[in-house]
């Protein structure tokens, strides 16, 4: 049995409640009986005192700062006060992490306290879009990127607001155990397994949407989920809308935070790894279900957006033995 996944949860006072409680949610309940991998979460503080939380909350640390070399990802959640100092001990901590090859991840204002430390410095991160120009401000040789959901940058990852940190932390089990362990957790959480598109779609809404705009892009997102195997358009999804290809991208991207083309391949990467992982389809066949008509394109989307191979993912993420061949059975995505 392979080891436990370690995990951190850094924590100190002024930490937000909410954060705390996301990392919780997805790193720290046991779900191996559903297939999900086993964690081992470990709440780190700079000793074994209790963190204070707004709401007369508190949080009870089980290891101090040296566990973080043990961590194989470490987490620092968003704070109340984003201008909260941290206490010097985590900053240094979080710098030897990091030194070591350590992968780091803050989740909304947690930002500020990696910026703290230096570690943002001449990288690119992200924050709550209500943050960032206080980011800005206080930390000007952060390269803040305005719209993301989440950013990587030299193997420290940063979330938008809130909602966000759930999208970083299934996408960080997605990258560690595959987008079969990512949907299980999900699914428990009854939450998407990734949203497409960037916070920009939740700061203004330029173009009002009735009720009927809402749902007919809907019913044609799950027409297209259905069809991803065939060549889909803009143009034919727009018809199919009632819509003019301009006006379908428009009132699309403003509800999605997408583009039309940006959303397909999306899906149609989630369909090919769910096939790599479940099944011993050959890859002509899973980049034909999948809809890329063939491997070529299948293989330079997944270089372009996983930064790795069909075959490598297979390799890493595969459920399947050798003898428990799918290929006649059932499967999710159309034939």
């Amino acid at each position: 049995m392979d080891p436990a996944y370690r995990v951190a949860l850094v924590a100190f006072p002024g930490i937000r409640a909410f954060d705390v409680s996301v990392i919780t949610e997805v790193w720290g309940t046991d779900r191996t009986d559903r297939g999900a991998p086993a964690f081992d979460l470990r709440r780190v503080a700079t000793d074994g005192a209790s963190v204070p939380m707004r709401g007369g909350l508190a949080l009870a640390p089980d290891r101090t700062l040296a566990w973080l070399s043990r961590a194989d990802l470490i987490l620092v959640p968003g704070l109340d006060d984003h201008l909260t100092p941290a206490p010097a001990p985590v900053l240094d901590a979080l710098r030897r992490a990091h030194a070591r090859g350590s992968t780091l991840a803050a989740l909304c204002g947690g930002a500020f306290t990696l910026a703290q430390a230096g570690l943002l410095d001449g990288r690119r991160a992200i924050t709550h879009w209500n943050l960032i120009d206080l980011l800005r401000t206080h930390h000007p040789r952060v390269t803040v990127v305005p719209d993301a959901l989440f950013i990587e940058d030299d193997n420290i990852w940063t979330a938008a607001g809130t909602a966000a940190g759930i999208d970083l932390c299934l996408h960080l089990v997605r990258r560690s155990h595959g987008a079969e362990a990512a949907a299980t957790i999900a699914r428990s959480m009854v939450t998407a397994p990734f949203r497409t598109g960037t916070q920009a779609q939740f700061i203004e809404h330029p173009t009002p949407h009735t009720h009927r705009d809402a749902d007919t892009l809907a019913a044609v997102r799950e027409h297209a989920l259905r069809h991803l195997h065939e060549p889909l358009s803009v143009a034919a999804l727009a018809a199919r809308a009632g819509m003019s290809p301009r006006s379908f991208a428009r009132h699309f991207a403003a509800e999605t935070g997408a583009t039309p083309l940006r959303w397909l391949l999306d899906q149609r990467i989630a369909a090919a790894q769910k096939l790599l992982e479940r099944t011993d389809l050959p890859m002509p066949e899973v980049a034909r279900r999948a809809g890329f008509g063939s491997e070529v394109t299948m293989r330079q989307h997944f270089a372009a957006r996983l930064a790795t191979s069909p075959r490598a993912y297979r390799a890493a993420f595969s459920t399947r033995s050798a003898t428990g061949s799918a290929a006649g059975g059932s499967n999710p995505i159309a034939r």
